[in-house]
């Protein structure tokens, strides 16, 4: 019986086979081994190798899902940032007209632009000229055209820099319309999705409709009709072919080739653009060589300048109030164009050297009627009214003072005046004079430094803070006691608004540039206005008048109840006055934007005597009546300047009164008296006088002209 031996191998497998190899076979079992089907995985089978085309088509399904995906999640997105419906809008504001509160227009802003043009409607030399120069394929390509990319691209290699580009008309809508003209790859890569977006949506017609009615032209004109209207004076429908040329070669460089500063560039891009449509077969060599340069037919529109301060800064108000679309619009705004003439003319004299001067004017309900943003827009448009944030100095202690009567103190609570001895921060009081024990009305009537602090440690920065809030000042103050000094940058319009609110008794006042209609009762019951109480309104009141009448405003007082504050700031960087008078709220700034001292200037000198200056024009019976000028002058010589018209007392020699010239003169012992009043009277009448006969003379001398 031949036993089992593992080692035995047959020929071939290694080692030496022995003699006689006996034949491979199990070893004899007296009881079988039932077949385990847990081994089954790892014992070779003699079946066929498995089919690999079910894995195959897994991995396809996978691909093919993920792909879906993909598409779905382009797709969506492509809604969402690239709705179509935005390419048939203006891609600028259109120009909008400002207009004083009586309708007259101020002011134009914004872009030039007109309604779009329609393709059909065109000449077809119109549209072959910007097909030859942006997109010979625009009508055999699906919005991305590989051909031009490829051309273009080969060009540039050439060339050795990047001359032509391989953008069609419908990548430059996407680009205009969704994207930014930033050189980019990735702008690139956000480019072609859209523009084969678009091509899916809209017919070729209407894609070339709207990359012609948004495409830049220079001058600030926006689109085709525009362009023709703003260069030749004719509809685009009426253009000719060279004009259609010239327009078609601005689209490259609109600002360097506009024709209206550099004709000859423009007509040599016009060449080029005529020279392509010969060669993409619109013209003959003939034709193109028989034609003339365009010639520019430029008409302005009427003057208005292209902003102002207060236009400037009541267009984002405006544009919100009316509709996108491509007409022109106007807005009716608060301005009255009466005050802002005499804001101008007060504030245009008596500046310290290199100092601006800003000037707000408002109604109680927040409506700005005047706005002077510096010295002369033309030379700074930045406007210092709305924009700059400087220190508003003493003119803030208002919230200090709301604070201390909202707490419960009056107008003749004791406060100390005495210097400050304790702590980091001693401030001192500017006139370095100090009164002891005074009302809280006295030392808002001598702007106290010393008392303000004093009040602001007593009452804590949250309650000044609330105070602030109350009147429209909203931004978070540092927790420091100069806070109580005006140390916190604020606007002078934010500022102006806040004294509004004592003026309307409510708070906060919002400026406003636009009508605002009444409120009804729905919106009354939402208004977070709050009145300030009106006891308090009427203490506050009480003092910023008596810090006119009695305290460092006097320059400004008038002949009616004024009421208002002084402000300067540390070393007169800033000087201030703010205050109301009958129905008008003005807060007057000056100081210079790099921000270097005034020298002497304070709040009481130029700053009040401009605020008094408006009212005075701006309030019929603000004018206080001047006091008679005293001039001294020995008795004596008096009977050597009597003129005849005086009235000399027949009892005693002396009281003399009379006019000379229509000017009232007074003559005692205290010296001679002159009615100023009468006296600026007189001579604005004799100017007018003058100016009338002048005037007489050159119409007669118009009317003797010979006729032409």
């Amino acid at each position: 019986m031949n036993s089992y031996d593992p080692f035995d191998l047959p020929e071939g497998y290694g080692g030496t086979a022995r003699e006689p190899a006996a034949p491979l076979s199990p070893p004899p079992q007296s009881n079988p081994i039932e077949p385990t089907p847990w081994l089954d995985p790892i014992i070779p089978s003699d079946a066929a190798p498995a089919d690999p085309w079910p894995r195959r088509r897994l991995w396809l399904r996978r691909a093919a899902i993920a792909a879906l995906v993909l598409l779905l999640v382009l797709i969506a997105w492509l809604a969402i940032a690239a709705p179509v419906s935005r390419t048939a809008q203006p891609l600028v504001p259109p120009q909008l007209v400002i207009a004083a509160s009586d309708g007259t227009p101020i002011a134009r802003t914004g872009a030039i632009i007109e309604r779009p043009v329609v393709a059909t409607q065109l000449p077809d030399h119109v549209i072959e000229a910007f097909l030859a120069t942006e997109d010979r394929r625009f009508r055999n390509h699906w919005g991305v055209d590989p051909y031009g990319i490829g051309r273009a691209a080969w060009s540039n290699m050439q060339a050795g820099s990047a001359r032509q580009g391989g953008s069609t008309i419908t990548q430059q809508l996407a680009k205009l319309t969704y994207l930014t003209n930033d050189r980019t790859f990735a702008r690139k890569i956000k480019e072609l999705p859209i523009a084969v977006w678009l091509e899916v949506w809209l017919s070729k017609d209407k894609i070339l409709e709207r990359y012609l009615s948004n495409a830049y032209f220079g001058d600030n004109v926006y689109g085709l009709r525009a362009a023709s209207l703003h260069y030749f004076y004719r509809q685009p429908e009426r253009l000719t072919l060279t004009q259609a040329a010239m327009l078609a070669g601005l689209v490259k460089a609109p600002s360097r080739l506009a024709p209206t500063r550099n004709l000859k560039g423009a007509q040599d891009r016009e060449r080029v653009v005529i020279a392509a449509m010969v060669d993409a077969g619109y013209l003959t060599s003939a034709e193109a060589r028989a034609m003339r340069p365009a010639t520019v037919d430029h008409r302005a529109r009427s003057p208005l300048p292209r902003g102002t301060y207060f236009a400037d800064w009541a267009t984002k108000e405006a544009r919100g109030s009316i509709p996108s679309g491509y007409e022109e619009a106007k807005v009716v705004t608060t301005l009255d164009r009466r005050l802002q003439a005499l804001a101008e003319r007060v504030t245009r004299y008596g500046m310290p050297g290199g100092a601006q001067v800003a000037l707000v004017a408002m109604r109680p309900n927040g409506a700005v009627v005047a706005m002077v943003g510096g010295n002369d827009y033309r030379q700074s448009a930045f406007n210092r009214a709305s924009q700059a944030k400087r220190q508003p100095g003493s003119t803030f202690k208002l919230a200090i003072y709301l604070a201390a009567l909202r707490s419960g103190m009056t107008p003749e609570t004791l406060v100390d005046d005495g210097p400050i001895t304790t702590g980091a921060y001693r401030p001192a009081n500017a006139s370095k004079r100090y009164r002891g024990q005074i009302t809280l009305k006295q030392a808002f009537v001598h702007s106290s430094n010393v008392v303000a602090v004093k009040l602001y440690d007593q009452l804590g920065k949250d309650a000044v803070q609330n105070a602030a809030n109350a009147l429209g000042m909203t931004a978070a103050l540092p927790g420091n006691a100069s806070v109580a000094l005006g140390s916190a940058d604020n606007t002078l319009l934010a500022l102006t608004a806040a004294y509004a609110g004592i003026a309307a008794g409510e708070a906060p006042v919002v400026p406003h540039a636009l009508a605002q209609p009444e409120p009804g009762f729905i919106e009354s019951f939402f208004d977070d206005r709050k009145g300030l109480g009106g006891r308090t309104t009427r203490q506050l009141r009480e003092m910023l008048r008596a810090a006119v009448e009695q305290g460092t405003g006097q320059a400004a007082r008038l002949a009616i109840p004024a009421y208002g504050k002084t402000g300067t700031t540390q070393d007169s960087r800033d000087a201030l006055f703010v205050g109301y008078a009958d129905d008008l709220i003005v807060g007057v700034w000056i100081g210079r934007d790099d921000n270097k001292p005034l020298g002497s200037a304070s709040g009481g000198g130029a700053p009040a005597r401009i605020w008094r200056d408006f009212m005075i024009g701006a309030i019929p019976g603000a004018a206080p009546r001047p006091q008679p000028q005293r001039i001294p002058m020995p008795m004596p010589q008096l009977p050597n300047i009597i003129p005849p018209e005086i009235r000399i007392d027949p009892e005693t020699g002396i009281e003399i009164d009379g006019d000379i010239g229509g000017v009232g003169v007074t003559i005692d012992r205290d010296g001679v008296r002159i009615d100023t009043e009468d006296a600026i009277d007189r001579e604005v009448e004799r100017r007018t006088d003058e100016i009338e006969r002048r005037a007489e003379e050159l119409q007669r001398a118009i009317e003797d002209l010979p006729e032409q």
